[in-house]
């Protein structure tokens, strides 16, 4: 059954160049057809492999599946091979699981959409490459997949090219996601340069082997890949491409934000987790960035009326958690919470769209209102992703993942008060900004009419994703509930278990009580602003001060203006005043004479048949001569 491991990415691979080629020539229908069964294989065959690695695990606990050298120059040999061990085989189950579901759900979505195979084309490449990500064995291949599911981004995020919006929130992500990919493939080069290999298990062996803790080289290369977590997944200071990421497709921000591109910077961080050991100042600035984010975010998405932009946010400040958690060296506890993350983040923004469908394409959440009983489903997986989101205590998979995290975070030697107190402040705004929405949208006076409801394409997606959501957390019960870490226990066979610390005060029941406090506090504050008494949080708003942070929170903390400042503004100024230096003169030259010979020759075009004539006779005569006498 192992064998099949190649085909998780060929046959989505596969599908993507059928729809590249034929899309246009074949029905809606059709296109839909390859187009979801395609991820729906790479799926069923990840199940299979997930079943037959559970039950009878490979030696060593992982499987390595060569297919052809891809490169073979001076003793560089990199090749077309897959890694299979618990950590890939976690993320390459969940991705394509949940891949499947989204694109069923959009199957009936984008029926009314233009280019609706490009659609499917785009979402079959995007979940080959992010896989292609995740089984790669060497750094190379790993950042083909990177690089590809840049690429996909851009394409989807742009789909609807005609608005120019659109192109510019496209054109945006792919420029600020250079930036970290940039730092990450100097990283490959000082990598191969210094440990002469890119395979990456022999290449942790021997950074292990060769290097010392806190040396020059491992903090530079670990820094150097942190750039590229930083970038693809959406830290500070590259966070503000994602946000504008939503003018995308509704399915797309789902991919995007729920399973796929934003979670390959905590993979990274995850698979080469022996540099980041080798180099602790790098990975405390990932546990500092990681809980820095997740409080920024948080407060960003208090002031966001568009219902996208604040899941947007919303997923920033969770992969900080991810962060945080692997900045504290609770590996296996940030992998837990990309899974359940996966669940409820791709469900509300699914949800999401079910009501901006329902409400003719209406973004904002205070043009909403009344909405549980008009769409009575889209109320139920929304209330049950978001109290995931937020924690609900004891019943909801985001609590679990995220109590895992905070308690770590706690009793880890390298966490501290202060990154504790950031992940439970980031609990109690996440319950405070997702029920605004929930109170905002499906509670109090309907204001607008719902006209549309969704088809059983999108039902079944949705209601397989709330029950994930629900029950998603029970594989990884802490002690006081049941100690039945079997998600820790399979991800120990790939990863090192967080070291334990002196636990001080807390305990781990504890630490969840205060999450569970936080999530009470949040959730008290959005009824009483945002339900029972609205006037408070106008006039919260209409004060000064509140007027300010308000301004400055909604504005992303000023990064975009900061940012156009220092660096767009100052590039349209040199290319103004440079626009026509010699080497344009050049290419201007060439052009105007060119259209000198175009001018001078259609003269010649003067309709009179015998010049014609005369002129084809006189160059088959001219021609030949050249051939006879030359």
């Amino acid at each position: 059954m192992l064998r099949l491991l190649w085909l998780i990415p060929a046959v989505p691979f596969a599908s993507f160049t059928m729809l590249a080629l034929f899309g246009p020539r074949i029905s809606k229908k059709v296109a839909a057809v390859i187009g979801v069964a395609s991820i729906a294989a790479s799926a069923v065959i990840s199940i299979l492999i997930t079943w037959k690695f559970l039950v009878s695990p490979p030696p060593g606990d992982s499987y390595t599946q060569v297919l052809w050298t891809w490169i073979d120059v001076a003793g560089f040999r990199p090749q077309i091979a897959f890694y299979l061990d618990a950590l890939s085989l976690i993320m390459t189950l969940v991705v394509t699981f949940v891949s499947f579901l989204i694109h069923l759900y959009s199957a009936e979505f984008m029926i009314e959409s233009e280019g609706y195979s490009r659609f499917f084309a785009y979402m079959n490449l995007f979940v080959a490459s992010m896989v292609t990500l995740l089984l790669a064995d060497n750094l190379l291949l790993l950042y083909l997949g990177w690089e590809g599911v840049g690429l996909c981004s851009y394409l989807l995020i742009g789909f609807w090219y005609t608005d120019p919006a659109n192109g510019l929130a496209a054109r945006k992500a792919f420029i600020v996601t250079r930036i970290g990919d940039t730092a990450m493939i100097i990283g490959l080069f000082l990598l191969f340069r210094h440990l002469g290999t890119l395979h990456i298990q022999e290449l942790m062996h021997r950074a292990a082997e060769q290097w010392s803790a806190g040396s020059a080289l491992p903090i530079a290369a670990a820094a150097l890949l942190l750039g590229g977590a930083v970038g693809k997944s959406a830290q500070l200071p590259l966070q503000t491409w994602l946000p504008d990421a939503m003018l995308g497709p509704t399915p797309t921000s789902a991919l995007i934000h729920a399973a796929t591109m934003v979670t390959a910077g905590v993979y990274l961080i995850a698979r080469t987790h022996v540099l980041f050991t080798l180099a602790p100042p790098v990975q405390f600035a990932v546990a500092v960035i990681g809980a820095s984010t997740l409080v920024f975010a948080g407060f960003t998405a208090l002031t966001q009326w568009d219902i996208k932009r604040v899941l947007a946010y919303s997923t920033i400040s969770q992969i900080g958690y991810m962060f945080l958690a692997m900045g504290v060296g609770a590996w296996t506890a940030g992998i837990f919470h990309f899974m359940t993350h996966a669940f409820f983040k791709s469900l509300l923004f699914l949800a999401a769209g079910v009501v901006i469908d329902a409400m003719h394409e209406e973004h904002n959440i205070f043009k909403m209102g009344g909405l549980c009983k008009k769409l009575p489903l889209a109320f139920g997986v929304f209330l049950i992703a978001g109290c995931s989101l937020a924690g609900l205590p004891l019943i909801t998979a985001g609590f679990y993942s995220k109590g895992l995290i905070v308690w770590e975070v706690w009793s880890s030697p390298q966490g501290n008060v202060i990154l504790w107190l950031a992940g439970v402040v980031g609990v109690l705004l996440t319950a405070l900004y997702i029920f605004r929405v929930i109170f905002l949208v499906f509670f109090g006076e309907a204001k607008a009419s719902v006209t549309k409801r969704p088809g059983y394409k999108i039902q079944i997606p949705l209601v397989v994703l709330a029950v994930l959501s629900l029950v998603g957390g029970f594989v990884n019960l802490p002690p006081a509930l049941g100690n039945e870490p079997l998600f820790t226990r399979l991800l120990d066979t790939a990863l090192p278990p967080v070291e334990q610390g002196p636990f001080g005060p807390l305990t781990e029941m504890r630490s969840e009580g205060f999450l569970a406090l936080a999530f009470l506090i949040g959730l008290g504050l959005a009824y009483l602003l945002y339900l029972r008494n609205r006037q408070w949080s106008d006039a919260l708003t209409a004060t000064r001060v509140g007027k300010a942070l308000h301004e400055f929170w909604f504005a992303d903390w000023g990064f975009d203006w900061c940012y156009d400042k220092l660096f767009v503004q100052p590039v349209l100024w040199f290319a103004r005043i440079d626009k026509g230096d010699v080497v344009d003169a050049f290419y201007t030259g060439v052009a105007d004479l060119n259209e000198l010979l175009y001018r001078r020759l259609s003269l010649t075009e003067n309709g009179q048949v015998r010049w014609y004539a005369a002129s084809i006779a006189a160059g088959t005569v001219i021609f030949v001569a050249i051939v006879l006498f030359r």
